[in-house]
């Protein structure tokens, strides 16, 4: 029997991975941290060993190693929100390559999320129309604004300008205007409310929306007569009708006696 012989060949080495946190939109070319350091590689030999950077997601390679130092820099904006979207990890995913013999780094770049976006409402203005008939406590449903950052970045607080009718219930993403004081039409027949969405970072951004409310016209003022005679005509509606249908009453007084017909 011929003994058999077999080669084998080491492809690669995968080493540990190595972790780097620092914050979206850091300028290119500025310096993350040293690998070769990190990793105890000499920095002599990453030049003859053809160091380099891989991504092992995408084509866009966002940090480069510069062979001279072992320095690991930004070469890409990053962009958290673009990257992520409301994530609440952002984590990506590159390798430090090694050759002659082929040795490979993984290497994990956290991304911070920085307060560079502001809340923002959908509209520009939010028309309300309430009746004046609503009473005191009754509640509004607004529209809550957005923010593309995460965590204490995103819209942790809503504000509403001081007014004499409205306050503000807000919890979580619950916006709510509160009816404190009754409404009415013949004083003010339009309001305007400044709504205001805050964030928690540092510095704070703050985003606003105009609230129109046009009041609507209730039935709460009964009848006056314009001048005094002996013969005259009116219209008998309750006061408060809040539902149809609806009936009125004309009454032609004359001489002291009166005839009257309903209508609807």
């Amino acid at each position: 029997m011929i003994p058999q012989s077999f080669s084998f060949f080491l492809l690669h080495v995968a080493h540990g991975e190595q972790s780097y946190s620092f914050p979206e939109e850091m300028k290119r070319g500025s310096v993350i941290g040293n690998i070769a350091k990190d990793l105890g590689l000499q920095t002599g030999a990453l030049s003859t060993r053809r160091a380099r950077i891989d991504t092992e997601e995408s084509d866009k390679r966002y940090c480069d190693i510069n062979v001279r130092n072992g320095a690991l820099m930004v070469t890409e904006r990053i962009d958290r929100e673009g990257l992520c979207g409301k994530k609440a990890s952002c984590i990506l995913k590159q390798e430090l390559v090694l050759e002659d013999p082929l040795e490979l780094h993984r290497i994990s770049l956290h991304i911070q999320d920085i307060n560079d976006n502001a809340p923002v409402f959908k509209d520009v203005k939010i028309d309300l129309e309430i009746q004046e008939s609503a009473v005191r406590g009754a509640r509004f449903l607004i529209e809550e604004a957005h923010d593309a950052d995460v965590g204490q970045n995103s819209v942790q607080q809503y504000s509403l300008e001081k007014n004499e009718n409205f306050i503000l219930a807000a919890n979580g993403n619950t916006v709510e205007l509160v009816l404190d004081k009754e409404l009415d039409r013949e004083k003010q027949k339009e309001i305007n409310l400044l709504l205001t969405a805050l964030d928690g970072g540092s510095p704070q951004r703050s985003g606003t929306v105009v609230i129109h409310v046009t009041v609507l016209d209730a039935n709460d003022n009964a009848p006056v007569f314009s001048q005094a005679g002996s013969s005259f005509m009116t219209e008998l509606v309750p006061k408060r009708l809040l539902t149809p249908p609806y009936f009125s009453y004309l009454a032609n007084l004359h001489g002291g006696t009166a005839q009257g017909t309903y209508t609807q």
